[in-house]
């Protein structure tokens, strides 16, 4: 990874994290508590995702040496 790339990401996430915490108002716990509600989230998703495509596999042990 380039370092003007590098750079590039690090200015995004620090505007990523000004919004996020502008949306709770400056509460810093809050911010965190919202991310970590969205992690939550997301990590369910992938998780029926993975279900799902192990049940449409012809062999499941394919996916399964993944876990």
């Amino acid at each position: 990874m380039s370092r003007a790339y590098s750079n590039s990401l690090l200015d995004q996430y620090e505007q990523d994290v000004d919004e996020i915490v502008a949306a709770c108002n400056g509460d810093l716990r809050g911010a965190i508590k919202a991310l970590m509600l969205v992690n939550e989230q997301l990590e369910q998703r992938l998780w029926l995702m993975s279900a799902e495509l192990v049940e449409r596999l012809p062999d499941h042990r394919v996916l399964k040496s993944m876990h």
